[in-house]
């Protein structure tokens, strides 16, 4: 009988994870499931280019899969139950219950109002498609010099301050960080933000804790009132909620404890992978949440499950940092060269050249997306019913009911 994989979640770890079993595994010993809700594929990394105005390509998911084995079920995830092995799954036609013999959860994160008064209500987000269309509607019925906040200095932050200030430059756009700006990076890089930042002409509050959102305005820790007819939060993710309805051991935030394959410490037959995951890097340190560690852990969490399955060698490849790509707007990038546990060195590269190379990076994202078997060994290896087993944390001479 195949053995059962079902990929929760067609993001850039899903569908990376689904394709490279798919390469790695013969098609009459497995049957792999992808789930998704929406048709479609997202570049989420590209969310803040959408809210600015500009089409992204149509990557449907029926086209990017066809042929290779994997099978697309597009339906909404109601619920896993870890001990009996199943996914809940909705659609138009109804609710269905999915068996799983290996599980990967990939359903990644959403964007959180971290319980901050207001911003649920009044802020808008890029966390996904809907928000930045959403975004983009009230952009358009904005008037000249009216003001945009963008709260928070991560990397989605930046992107979204400076895309927003090259695409609307008749509008007022300010960028509200609880630290310094840009203060993670190197000597050089923060220069260069700053540089471009001033060009841009975007407005920077700094050490501003924003403490309340309201429909024209926010309020911070200070006492300081910043004016925005539209609010955009970014100031960090919160994973999906599913996980921590299961009984999996997750953390306090819901991602689910995996081992260094991303194998569940509690359920050997489930893995978990992009910000779903709290996954240890290098230095002992939690993977951050971002794309760079999504295909990271994807292919992490794949090659394991194909060695388990076929008697081959665990992969021994660490995950590890190398840099961090900043686009600021489409005619300026930062790129900051890292540590392998994430912390900036001195080097940088900076300028129209670190643009392209950011988009170099977003093509070969998607590109990636829509070809993870690529550079893979063409043969599928067996799998035996025995190695099936162990694989899932079964006797060897367990037999499925």
């Amino acid at each position: 009988m195949q053995h059962r994989i079902i990929v929760l979640g067609a993001g850039y770890t899903g569908a990376i994870a689904a394709g490279r079993l798919a390469r790695r595994l013969r098609r009459e010993d497995v049957a792999i499931t992808l789930v998704n809700a929406e048709p479609d594929f997202v570049e989420r990394v590209r969310l803040h280019q959408l809210a600015a105005g500009q089409d992204l390509k149509s990557r449907p998911l029926p086209a990017m899969f066809a042929g290779s084995g994997v099978m697309l079920r597009l339906a909404k995830v109601t619920g896993v139950d870890a001990d009996r092995r199943t996914v809940a799954v909705a659609d138009a036609g109804g609710t269905e219950e999915l068996a799983y013999d290996t599980l990967v959860y990939a359903l990644g994160s959403g964007w959180s109002p971290q319980d901050v008064p207001g911003a649920a209500e009044h802020a808008y987000e890029l966390a996904g498609r809907a928000g930045a269309l959403r975004l983009r509607e009230r952009l358009t019925r904005l008037d000249a010099g009216q003001a945009v906040l963008v709260v928070g200095g991560g990397l989605t932050g930046l992107e979204a301050a400076s895309e927003l200030a090259e695409a609307r430059p008749d509008l007022d756009i300010a960028l509200a960080v609880r630290g310094g700006l840009g203060d993670w990076l190197s000597p050089k890089g923060r220069e260069h933000l700053r540089k471009v930042f001033g060009r841009l002409g975007i407005t920077v509050y700094e050490h501003a804790d924003v403490t309340a959102v309201g429909a024209d305005r926010v309020s911070t820790a200070d006492g300081r009132t910043i004016p925005a007819a539209v609010t955009v939060w970014t100031t960090g993710f919160a994973v999906h909620p599913i996980a921590r309805a299961t009984t999996l051991e997750v953390t306090g935030t819901g991602q689910i404890v995996v081992d260094g394959t991303m194998r569940s410490v509690s359920h050997p037959d489930v893995y978990a992978i992009g910000d779903a995951a709290m996954a240890m890097g290098p230095g002992d340190k939690p993977l951050r949440m971002s794309c760079a560690s999504g295909g990271l852990t994807a292919w992490q969490a794949a090659d394991a499950i194909g060695a388990r399955l076929t008697g081959d060698k665990l992969p021994a490849t660490p995950i590890r940092y190398f840099n961090q790509c900043v686009s600021l707007g489409r005619k300026e990038g930062l790129i900051q060269y890292v540590t392998a546990d994430d912390r900036a060195v001195r080097a940088v590269l900076t300028g129209r050249l670190a643009a392209v190379y950011k988009e170099l990076v977003c093509k070969g994202a998607a590109w990636g997306v829509a070809n993870p078997t690529f550079g893979l060994p063409s043969r599928r290896r067996r799998v035996t019913r025995a190695r099936a087993a162990t694989a899932a944390g079964l006797p060897t001479s367990a037999s499925r009911e």
